[in-house]
């Protein structure tokens, strides 16, 4: 059994783990050695703006983070280490969609639900926020777990890393329900 905390900036150091197991283990699947190398560098960064604004969260079991995620009501799009000053404005609830960010579990506790669970509590709060769209931009690896929890594909959306590695991505898209 696994709960859903906040993460704390303390909690850094273990994300990055996870991040990194994540990606080496379930992205060997759909991407080369190299581009595997080049997420690894560039995009297993925890983004901790996230943590300080309170929108990301991490999955416990015991003491051990097992997965996490969140979402931003910024612009930035994912996790790494390029970023612009405009990637911190603040969305507009009312027209622009949130954003689901850097969703990893360890390979170990794959396929049990932590994503799930971590996805539904970041819609909910983006929701609670009178967010009424999310986006994100999905890893190969991770598009099935998306598509399950209601995103639909917009467009493809390559991610060129700092070394010019491309990550094939999608660009995906929710519609939120009005809270009564």
């Amino acid at each position: 059994m696994f709960a859903i905390r906040p993460a704390t900036l303390a909690d850094v150091p273990t994300i990055e783990t996870v991040m990194r197991e994540s990606v080496q283990s379930f992205g060997r699947d759909v991407y080369t050695p190299t581009q595997i190398a080049s997420a690894l560098r560039y995009i297993c960064r925890p983004d901790e703006q996230l943590i300080v604004d309170g929108t990301y969260f991490v999955a416990v079991d015991g003491d051990a983070i097992i997965g996490c995620g969140g979402w931003s009501k910024r612009r930035k799009v994912y996790s790494g280490s390029a970023a612009s000053s405009s990637e911190n404005e603040l969305l507009d609830p009312a027209s622009e969609p949130a954003r689901i960010r850097s969703m990893f579990v360890r390979p170990a506790f794959g396929r049990r639900g932590i994503g799930r669970a971590i996805l539904k509590h970041s819609e909910e709060r983006a929701a609670a926020e009178g967010f009424r769209r999310l986006q994100l931009v999905a890893m190969r690896s991770a598009g099935n777990l998306y598509e399950s929890c209601g995103y639909a594909a917009l467009a493809e959306a390559p991610v060129v890393l700092e070394d010019g590695v491309v990550l094939e991505c999608t660009l995906m898209e929710k519609g939120l329900a009005l809270s009564s």
